[in-house]
Order: structure tokens, then sequence, then C-alpha cells
């Protein structure tokens, strides 16, 4: 049956994210001092991130970053899978940080209830439900502040989170050397809705590449370190509004075995936050050499690739970087599932579980 509406929950939620980054913002960082006002443990050694969905890739982002930025070894783990765990991350000084949009998520809570039982470390978490079963449930808590997301693809709900985990890393580089360690990230994260703008003014040309993406029963996204969670959270966002079968990988481990799919006809998307090192630049140009898929590149590029496609913003760092490639993401998926005449707020057989967050 053909669907239409004039402008949908997911598109105006994509929307939104332009106002709830700043308020984010003016929620978690002292205007006079600089500080970043989150309560965290002290002497923090291990970090373990519990998520399912769109929050796991969340999860899965926030390993990279905090390791480079506060050097505490970090790991991620899907809900489910840390359900079924024999024995658990025990050590002395492991924080374990629970990520879910609505606080109410079952594996998400039971996961909770496992630490505890097990365990006396902390727990932290982050969800958009200040009511929620989990916000009661933790010891430290950290709200997102998205509002309601009706949309069933996490769009502001999931950029909430990362922001989120951005300064959660800040702040554990605070604890240890100070407010202004962090003073020239947090000028570029008070610059985002300039670069959340530039994403979105780039929609006509999305438009027109969805047409081309619609079309292709192949679609393989892949990147490299901290941009493989986007990869991730990228394909899921199609899936879930599109129903395309699209897979993410990344590239170094794609090109054992998985890049024969290419064989179909296929457009391959690479996401970039930062210069493409020389091995993936070395391993796109082959792809393109052996197989010619269309190449989409979203993010940096460089002058030694070819790309048939580039949209890139241009940003003072890779975490302006992210937030652009996210948004340019989102509106793809939304306007590939608008072009097969999908409903995107109400996918057959998802039901998502919508809490507000009393802002």
């Amino acid at each position: 049956m053909f669907w239409k509406k004039e402008q949908t929950n997911m598109e105006a939620e994509i929307i939104e994210q332009k106002k709830i980054i700043p308020y984010i913002l003016m929620k978690y960082i002292n205007p006079e001092s600089g500080e970043i006002k989150i309560n965290l443990p002290q002497n923090i050694r291990k970090i373990v991130l519990v998520a399912s969905g769109s929050s796991y890739h969340c999860a899965r982002f926030a390993v990279d970053l905090l390791e480079k930025f506060s050097g505490i070894e970090s790991r991620a783990i899907y809900s489910s899978e840390f359900l079924l765990k024999s024995v658990i991350p025990h050590d002395e000084n492991t924080l374990y940080i629970f990520i879910t949009q609505s606080g109410e998520t079952s594996d998400t809570i039971k996961s909770v209830e496992k630490v505890k039982s097990l365990t006396s470390l902390a727990t932290l978490c982050i969800t958009n439900n200040e009511l929620s079963t989990i916000w009661k449930m933790c010891d430290y808590k950290v709200a997102c502040f998205a509002g309601i997301e009706h949309g069933i693809a996490a769009t502001k709900s999931f950029t909430s989170q990362m922001l989120c985990l951005i300064l959660i890393s800040l702040k554990l580089v605070e604890n240890v050397h100070g407010s202004e360690a962090t003073r020239s990230y947090k000028e570029s994260l008070i610059h985002l809705p300039i670069i959340l703008e530039k994403a979105l003014s780039r929609r006509e040309e999305i438009k027109k590449l969805a047409k081309i993406l619609a079309r292709e029963n192949n679609i393989i996204i892949t990147a490299d370190g901290i941009s493989y969670s986007l990869a991730k959270e990228a394909a899921l966002k199609t899936k879930e509004t599109s129903y395309k079968n699209i897979s993410a990988a990344i590239l170094g481990e794609f090109m054992h075995g998985h890049v024969a799919v290419l064989n179909n006809k296929s457009t391959l998307i690479y996401i970039a936050v930062d210069k493409i090192s020389e091995r993936s630049v070395s391993n796109l140009n082959k792809i393109k050499d052996d197989y010619n898929p269309t190449l989409l590149i979203i993010g940096p590029s460089d002058e030694r690739l070819k790309p048939d496609y580039n949209i890139h913003i241009e940003c003072e760092n890779e975490i302006q970087q992210m937030f652009a490639d996210v948004l340019i993401c989102q509106q793809i998926a939304l306007e590939v599932a608008l072009k097969l005449n999908r409903n995107v707020d109400h996918p057959k057989g998802l039901h998502k579980v919508v809490k507000d967050n009393n802002i």
C-alpha cells in the first residue's frame, strides 16, 4: 500500500538534534568555570559498557573514545550476551555503564541486576527517562535529554547518548588533569549546532543519492576504528526503515573473504572521521579495481581515491566529524526508505518503548 506523510516523526527528530545538542551542553558544562558537571566515581581503572541496539553502537563508539582520551581500558558488551556470561568483569575500580533510551530495556535492566547481585562495583546509567527502572537502580546517573522519541529508528537519542559519552570521557580527563585539559574539545562541542546545520543542508544531494541506493540490492557499509560503530548504526538505521539487508564491516576484515559479495552489483560505503589510513586507501583502490562497485565516502576522502560520491562536512576535529557523519547517514536511511514508500515511523513488526525525560 502506498504510504505518504508530509513530515515523518523520524524527519522531525533528525532536525530536532540541532536544538537538543546545545541543550545538553548547557546542562552539563559550567558556563563560568568550563567544568563538566557529571558525577563519576574516583580511581576508575576499567570501564564495561552494556547496551542493546543503537545504544550498543554508542557503547562501541565510546570504547575507542574512552581509551583515547583517558587511557582507561574499556569494553562494550551486548546486554543479551552479558546475561549469558558465566563470569563477568569484576576487577576492583571497574565502572559499569548501562545505556538505554527508555530506561526500560529488559535485557539491560537484567544486566544491572546481575552486576549488583555478583559485585559491589559502581554502576552508571545513561538514559532518556529519569523516572525509569534503570535510573532508580544505578549508583550514578546521566540524563541524555532527548525528549520523547516517537520514531522507531533512534536518531536524536543516539546523538544525545553519543554526546553524553563524550562528556563522560572528557570528565575522566578533568578528574585527573583539571578542566583546562579538555578546553579545546569543549570549545569544539559548542560549535556542534553549526556542523549539524551544515549536515542538514545537504538534504537535496542526499535525496538524489537515495534514488540510486533504493534500487541497490547489495550495500555494504565499511569503516575503520571508531567509525566502525557509526557504520553499524548506519546499517541498522537503513534495515529498520527500508528493510534492506545491509551489512557493516571493518574494512580490513572485509578484505578477508567477505569482499567476494562484491561480485554482485554493489554499492560500497566507507565512513571516515579522520584522515583515511594508507592501508584503507590501498584496500579501497583494490576493491575499485577488482570489483568496480559504486563507491560512496561519507566524511573526508583522499586525493588518491576516486569515489563516485563523497558527502563531506568540513569539521574542526574528529568529534565534530562523527556527528556530521551520523546526521548524513540518518538522512540517507530516511530518504532511501521514503523512496521505497516505507512507513518509517511504524516499520512492520517493530515496537518501541517511549518515555518522556521531563525536560
